[in-house]
């Protein structure tokens, strides 16, 4: 199903961009800038055809995107500048401002020597609870899961659930189960110790992919120097807001700013909402994100930037640079605006 609908995307931005509607179109819902969004940056991915494989692009592709956008116009600001940028409306060049979600080490190894090389900043969003081991990089490790064993056995609440991993499609199909899984059927702060028994019986390390993947507290401290990098925050602990009571929610927004305060001793003032996707955040989230003093926070909502956004600055869009997208044709057409009513129901200004 996912395979379907992004050949099916795929089509709809070739054609886009190969009649030359995206570039008719770029004057009129082009907007007047764009947040991009990145996972991972790295060459050397442990599971090059894992499941998560589409969270990475190459450092090559990163510094092709940013030098074909400085080409068309673009400049390259803080996230910061941008907000200014929104404020003030209409008129200048187009700008773009850069965002990483989770805390990849990669994005400090590969992805800044490319950023230093354009004078390109970046957002790196932290969850404190990833970076200390409080929670897994559960995504992850369930690629490990069903590469461990050609025949699965998870014990739920519905029932035993037996899962076939013994082949490349099969084992996509058992991620694509458990996924679901873990995303709608187990409460948030259970996924840790449902994840930890499941993992325990195949011989996987649940910590493992945090622990080769992610930056260290020290590696934050490094990152946060940096005249390029701003710290933001991604909640505690990566949960899904919208599936939290209230309270717990607010907590999870709150109390990562402080946290990643007393680390870095200095109170991050911007968020991205985890998984940032309609059934993860929603008017709620953005007014809890707004009472605790954030100056932005962004969704994973397909979109470019418009002047309206600037009432909506803890609701904002991105343009996702991922590893199914990774050629400059699909950017440009995203980067144009055409795509962004296609994806949202018509809409143009994209918030929640």
């Amino acid at each position: 199903m996912i395979d379907g609908r992004d050949k099916l995307r795929k089509l709809v931005l070739n054609a886009l961009g190969y009649c030359g509607v995206a570039a008719l179109a770029r004057p009129v819902v082009g907007g007047i800038g764009a947040i991009l969004m990145l996972h991972r940056v790295t060459s050397h991915l442990e599971r090059p055809e894992g499941a998560n494989c589409h969270l990475a692009i190459t450092p090559g592709f990163l510094d092709q995107v940013i030098a074909d956008m400085k080409t068309r116009g673009y400049e390259f600001v803080t996230l910061d500048d941008a907000l200014e940028r929104l404020r003030r409306g209409q008129g200048g060049p187009p700008f773009a401002t850069i965002t990483a979600d989770d805390g990849y080490r990669d994005n400090l190894t590969e992805a800044l020597p490319v950023l230093e090389r354009h004078g390109a900043p970046i957002t790196i969003y932290i969850a404190p609870g990833l970076i200390d081991g409080a929670v897994d990089l559960w995504w992850d490790v369930l690629d490990e899961i069903v590469h461990a064993k050609d025949t699965l056995t998870l014990k739920s609440p519905s029932g035993e659930m037996t899962l076939d991993c013994s082949t490349p499609a099969n084992r996509a199909e058992a991620n694509a189960r458990l996924l679901t899984y873990f995303t709608t059927e187990v409460r948030e702060e259970e996924q840790g110790r449902v994840l930890h028994e499941l993992a325990r019986s195949c011989g996987v390390d649940p910590d493992g992919p945090r622990r080769d993947t992610l930056m260290t507290w020290e590696e934050v401290r490094k990152a946060a120097a940096h005249p390029l990098v701003t710290i933001g925050a991604h909640t505690v602990h990566h949960y899904s807001l919208k599936r939290l009571e209230e309270d717990f929610a607010r907590r999870e927004i709150v109390d990562a700013g402080r946290i990643l305060e007393a680390q870095l001793g200095q109170k991050p003032a911007h968020m991205a909402y985890p998984y940032g996707y309609p059934s993860a955040v929603g008017a709620r989230e953005v007014a809890l994100a707004s009472a605790a003093g954030y100056a932005s926070a962004v969704t994973t909502r397909h979109g470019v930037l418009h002047a309206g956004h600037a009432a909506h600055l803890r609701a904002l869009p991105r343009i996702s640079l991922n590893g199914r997208y990774q050629r400059l044709a699909y950017v440009r057409t995203m980067l144009s605006g055409i795509s962004t009513p296609l994806a949202n129901s018509g809409k143009l200004l994209v918030t929640v």
